[in-house]
């Protein structure tokens, strides 16, 4: 037996809201653990799992929030991608530091990550920028992204002149855009149970081990 399925069998996840977050999940590797919660939401029918909402703060602590899709994820952390330009960019480099929230709500469960943040290397998002279509690679070089846009007009001619650009050229991975990566330093694993009694499991970081706390719902 591989050890993801000997997670899914110590976690159970096909019985979901009647067996809870069972004692065996505070001795599993919480990525492990994430990774099995992210398969059984693919399997389940819903629509891009993947998504997440992302938070982060300016220097002075002014929060906002959006949804960012999941790339991947490892030992290292939780990956994603964005314009170096954009809003959140500018956060994340004044203060690194964010926090992630999944909910996939048919399954009554949520996933909270907080961790430091880093860009992760040219070549890593060279690779996937490589795997994304023609038409994404394309606005990723045409847009501005968060700058003001005063008309659609602008955006469907720089999108016209990036497409002359790179008409017979493979394109190149733009210097402005690339990875960011979360390194979790606490995991909250969040399902819901019956009369809003809910199973609550936090795994935090001790430099290279985790402890568990269980928290009231």
């Amino acid at each position: 037996m591989s050890i993801k399925s000997s997670i899914k069998t110590a976690l159970n996840p096909e019985k979901g809201d009647s067996i809870g977050i069972p004692r065996a999940a505070e001795d599993i590797d919480p990525i492990d653990f994430f990774e099995v919660w992210y398969e059984a939401a693919e399997e389940s029918g819903i629509a891009m799992p993947e998504a997440v909402a992302l938070a982060t703060t300016t220097r002075d602590g002014a929060p906002s929030v959006r949804m960012v899709l999941l790339k991947s994820v490892d030992e290292r952390g939780f990956v994603f991608f964005t314009n170096y330009g954009s809003r959140k960019a500018s956060e994340l480099e004044k203060n690194p530091q964010a926090a992630l929230c999944f909910h996939w709500a048919e399954l009554e469960r949520q996933v909270r990550v907080t961790g430091a943040v880093e860009r992760i290397s040219e070549d890593e998002s060279y690779a996937y920028f490589s795997s994304r279509g023609r038409g994404s690679r394309i606005g990723a070089w045409a847009s501005q992204q968060s700058r003001p846009l005063p008309d659609r007009a602008e955006l469907e001619e720089r999108v016209r002149e990036a497409k002359e650009r790179f008409s017979n050229d493979d394109i190149p991975l733009p210097p402005f855009w690339g990875g960011y990566r979360i390194r979790p330093e606490t995991i909250e694993f969040w399902q819901g149970k019956a009369d809003r009694l809910h199973d609550r499991l936090v795994f935090t970081r001790n430099k290279d081990d985790w402890s568990t706390e269980r928290l009231y719902p």
